[in-house]
């Protein structure tokens, strides 16, 4: 039996994504690539007099929440000024042991109040071991 989806919509197949966790376990040792689409509303933080000068979102997948160079998957980001709904998307094939996890990381420098959307999907498929 596979677990149900939490809403109408959402299709979940297998037992190695923990929607409380927002986590990917890997099952097997092995090449998985991974997609994640995420809808964000930026609010930005800023004093009238402070000229805008550009706003640079990272969305990372990491495996086992480190997230060095070269050992993960990364997209950047800019928004645009007096934007506040933005989609940024990052893709690729990482190799994970069996018993590790990936999950998506939003590094938000410069400290803007964030929230991501329903709608947002994060998904991961075995290539082969």
């Amino acid at each position: 039996p596979h677990p149900q989806p939490e809403r109408e919509g959402m299709f979940h197949h297998g037992t190695g994504l923990n929607l409380t966790s927002r986590q990917y376990t890997a099952p097997i040792a092995g090449y998985y690539t991974f997609t994640a689409t995420l809808h964000i509303v930026c609010r930005e933080q800023r004093r009238k007099e402070q000229p805008y000068r550009g706003n640079h979102k990272k969305v990372l997948i990491c495996v086992q929440s480190h997230c060095q160079h070269n050992s993960n998957l990364e997209t950047v980001s800019q928004l645009e000024s007096g934007g506040e709904l933005f989609t940024i998307s990052v893709t690729g094939v990482l190799y994970l042991q069996a018993g590790q996890y990936a999950s998506v990381f939003v590094d938000n420098a410069a400290g803007s109040p964030l929230t991501v959307q329903s709608g947002s999907d994060f998904s991961a498929i075995l290539l082969g071991v």
